[in-house]
This record gives C-alpha cells, sequence and structure tokens, in this order.
C-alpha cells in the first residue's frame, strides 16, 4: 500500500463511497451519467476490457489509476492481479455498485468521487494510468489531456482506448457529439521527448458478451511509456 500518498476524495472500498455532497466536479456531469446508471440494473458486461488485458500482459504491478471506473470491471481485475488501484468516476450510482463487487471479492481499492481534471490527485504517482473509453469532456485548456499526462509516473504507462469508427450523426442524435470529448490524438498531440509512444493503432476490438457499447468493433489504442 501507499500510505504516502493523499488521494483527494477517496474512502476504502470497505466503505461506501462519496456521496453526491463530497463530489468534485460538475454536479451536471454526475447527474447525467447517475441517470444512465439507475437506467438499468448493469450497465457494462462485468468484465476487463480486452485491450487492458492485452496491454498490460507485461507489465509488472504497480500503482494503478482506472480513469472512469463505471461498475468496476477493470478495477477488480488490476486488483486480483496484485496492483494498488485507485478507481475514478463521476457517478455515485457506479461508484457503490463497483465498492459492493470490491467488498464482495475481499478486494482493497481507492474510490475517488470526481472528474479528472478537478480531482487533484498527486502528479506522477502512478505506474499505470488506464482510461478505457473515457467520457472526458474538451475544454479549451485541455485539463482532462494533462490531468491523464500528469498523473503518470516516470516510467510508467499511460493506457488510453477508445472507439474507432464512430457515426458522429447518429451520436449527436442520440444526444452524444464526440467533438465534446477527448480522444487519443488529443493526448499524442501533446506528447513531449520525455514520452515514448509504444502503440498508436486502430483495431479489432474484443467485445465482451452484454453490456453497453457491444456494438462497437474497433479499438484506437494508445499506450504510451513516460521517460522521465
Amino acid at each position: 500500500m501507499t500510505d504516502d500518498i493523499d488521494f483527494a476524495a477517496q474512502s476504502p472500498a470497505s466503505a461506501t463511497p462519496s456521496s453526491a455532497d463530497g463530489y468534485v466536479g460538475d454536479p451536471a456531469v454526475r447527474a447525467e451519467w447517475d441517470s444512465r446508471y439507475a437506467d438499468r440494473h448493469q450497465l457494462w458486461s462485468g468484465q476487463p476490457n480486452g485491450a487492458l488485458v492485452a496491454e498490460t500482459a507485461g507489465l509488472a504491478p504497480g500503482r494503478a489509476l482506472d480513469v472512469g471506473c463505471g461498475e468496476g470491471a477493470d478495477a477488480l481485475w488490476l486488483a486480483r492481479g496484485g496492483w494498488d488501484v485507485t478507481a475514478l468516476e463521476v457517478s455515485s450510482v457506479a461508484l457503490e455498485r463497483a465498492a459492493g463487487h470490491a467488498r464482495d471479492a475481499d478486494l482493497t481499492i481507492r474510490w475517488v468521487h470526481a472528474e479528472l481534471a478537478r480531482a487533484a490527485l498527486p502528479p506522477g504517482s502512478f505506474d499505470l494510468v488506464s482510461a478505457q473509453y473515457p467520457a472526458l469532456l474538451r475544454s479549451p485548456d485541455g485539463a482532462s489531456e494533462r490531468a491523464l499526462l500528469a498523473a503518470v509516473a516516470p516510467g510508467g504507462v499511460l493506457l488510453l482506448v477508445h472507439h474507432a469508427g464512430m457515426d458522429a450523426e447518429p451520436a449527436r442524435e442520440d444526444g452524444f457529439d464526440p467533438d465534446d470529448y477527448v480522444w487519443p490524438s488529443m493526448v499524442v498531440a501533446l506528447l513531449d521527448d520525455d514520452w515514448e509512444v509504444q502503440v498508436d493503432e486502430q483495431r479489432a476490438r474484443v467485445v465482451p458478451d452484454g453490456g453497453a457499447g457491444a456494438h462497437h468493433t474497433d479499438d484506437v489504442v494508445l499506450r504510451a511509456r513516460r521517460l522521465r
């Protein structure tokens, strides 16, 4: 464990994640995602994302940040693999489910109820920052992109995975404008000589059974190591 790190807005896995009045971020964002999760008993498949499993196969477990942890499948998988996991999510409904799964599995995970850009995580603290299909809102100052990069420790890895080939017009008709969100290419544009891009490609997705998003068949995968 890393007792020297003071994580903002966190609670242990043995407790219920922080309630709405402990949330750090835009209340409208929290409300939107709480509504999405509340509409279904289980929104996602409950299985770890395939790109996460593939891209971490050769990594030694260390400290991991799961950005947009949802109902906790990736966080639990990492914890079972020996990672010291901090999981961040805007939805209190999702966090409550994730924490329940962690308790049932007797796993310890730190829960952060916040938007990434406002979470005030200690910089350079994670050996793995995993963001699997994150709904990170864009801003003029690139706060979300910079927060992803800032969280990675020297020698650590950023793994950012998103859906490829998204048809923008149908998405907008469903109330989701892809242009409002951070995509891997935007993060790549910020990388300098302190980073080594190890993977930047589109590939067929390992599609889990069930869960929202199962209709997406291809991924964009960015894996970058921070050199210093």
